[in-house]
């Protein structure tokens, strides 16, 4: 297996958060509205902010067109409502704006909650027309590429609050709206430093996952877990390892065995282009991402287009993971170069490649200290308990 799977982390210290427990919200209905409930970054902070809302004594319902995490909320003890709320078609919208009214009504909430585009034309206008508070999560980019992109972007800043996840986003909005200004709170995705810790993680755990990824012993692992999309920058990391082959190492494209057969017939010849066939793998997404990045030596997050905010990275940092990443987006939020991981010139294949070289040549005593660093900054700036705290502050001072 990778030469960090059992290389002692000085982590028997580190402090871990507790799920808090409080009177805040007690009696207060909140509802959150989202387009789905399978994984991701948008519906994983969403059943977080479920669970607060019930340990702060608060009744927690969420409204979305149903998926994966519908369990998970059930074993929480929140109530799901399955409504076509991911719809982008008129025509449902106008239907959905009906039957959220009638839940509105029926279910009494103190606030609701929007997450993303399409569940706010179903919901903002039922919400404010009961005088129900609103506040609004914005996730993405939001870049509007013409004037109707603009008026579909703009119902997200029509609420009561509006939350970005990172400082990048913030900018975004307020350049496109800059009335947004005084309603606006950046409050930055959160990781769950209990689950994404290293003390958390048993050895058995990552044996299992090193011989389902088939990892050899002593080889140096060089991870990209992301969703096989173009936009995650596989092409310009695959270009970068090229440049450092004179080094063992694995490179493993987590997600990209997931992306259609032409995506992986495209990375394949990219791979076969920079000579390191057999020092890189496409591999499917894994469902035990802690044990996985225990076996990293480093994460790279080299999205060639500005991630909103970058889950990857402090999820790594939290395991005392390096993170490489590219300059811009959140990435620069969440990385302290140099200190937690480097920042790379954007979309610069050469610059990426000194980064990750970088990262390889690091000593015992550097990934340690290192190691210490990336998950205090976490602890101070990126946890799911902080982001669900300040979220709670934002309903208590609406409602």
């Amino acid at each position: 297996m990778a030469t960090r799977s059992f290389v002692s982390t000085p982590f028997g210290m580190a402090a871990t958060s507790q799920k808090t427990k409080s009177t805040k919200l007690a009696g207060k209905k909140i509802i959150q509205i989202l387009p789905a409930l399978n994984h991701g970054g948008v519906e994983r902070g969403t059943v977080e902010m479920a669970e607060a809302i019930i340990n702060a004594g608060g009744h927690a319902v969420v409204i979305s067109n149903g998926g994966l995490l519908e369990s998970k909320l059930a074993r929480i003890g929140a109530e799901h409502i399955k409504l076509p709320v991911h719809s982008k078609n008129p025509f449902k919208i106008l239907a959905n704006r009906r039957n959220v009214k009638t839940l509105l009504a029926s279910i009494k909430p103190d606030l609701v909650h929007i997450r993303s585009r399409a569940p706010a034309w179903s919901a903002l206008t039922p919400a404010t027309k009961l005088n129900i508070p609103v506040v609004t999560t914005i996730h993405g980019r939001f870049k509007a590429s013409s004037f109707l992109k603009k008026i579909y972007n703009g119902i997200m800043v029509k609420s009561d609050h509006v939350i970005a996840i990172s400082n990048y986003v913030e900018n975004l909005v307020r350049q496109q709206f800059p009335q947004t200004a005084e309603k606006m709170t950046v409050i930055h995705r959160g990781v769950d430093v209990d689950l994404f810790n290293p003390q958390a993680v048993s050895p058995h755990r990552v044996i299992n996952m090193s011989d389902h990824l088939v990892i050899p012993d002593g080889v140096p692992v060089v991870m990209l877990p992301a969703r096989p999309t173009a936009w995650k920058g596989m092409d310009v990391l695959i270009q970068a390892m090229g440049m450092i082959k004179h080094k063992n190492f694995l490179l493993l494209l987590v997600g990209a065995g997931d992306g259609s057969q032409d995506l992986q017939n495209d990375l394949i010849k990219k791979i076969e282009r920079a000579d390191i066939m057999g020092k890189t793998r496409l591999t499917p997404s894994i469902t035990d991402m802690p044990a996985g990045l225990m076996l990293a030596d480093v994460v790279v997050m080299p999205s060639t287009t500005p991630e909103p905010f970058g889950r990857v990275a402090v999820e790594a940092s939290a395991m005392g993971c390096p993170v490489v990443a590219f300059n811009h987006g959140g990435a620069t939020e969440s990385i302290v170069h140099g200190v937690t991981g480097w920042l790379a010139d954007p979309v610069d294949p050469a610059s990426l490649a000194q980064a990750v070289d970088n990262a390889l040549s690091l000593k015992k005593k550097q990934r340690q200290k290192l190691a210490l660093e990336a998950r205090s900054y976490v602890e101070k700036k990126f946890t799911s308990d902080l982001m669900c705290q300040s979220t709670i502050d934002i309903y208590l001072k609406l409602i």
